[in-house]
């Protein structure tokens, strides 16, 4: 998908020198990547303290009846 965006030379410059990153395109995509992980962290963070749990579950005990299956 082709797109014209008005960037700011000094930024990309930057973040090229310190991404190690050649190209505007790569400076971009990487800049992307980091974006949307770290929107889903903040989700996931979100989670938190939401998740009901059983405190009398005992983990250990099917730990082995799982590990017997395989």
């Amino acid at each position: 998908m082709a797109s014209n965006l008005a960037l700011d030379d000094d930024l990309i410059k930057e973040a090229q020198r310190i991404g190690g990153v050649k190209t505007k395109k790569g400076v971009i995509t990487e800049a992307l990547i980091e974006y949307i992980q770290r929107r889903k962290q903040i989700e996931i963070i979100s989670q938190f303290g939401t998740v009901d749990y059983d405190e009398d579950y005992d983990y250990k005990k099917y730990r082995n009846i799982n590990e017997n299956s395989c």
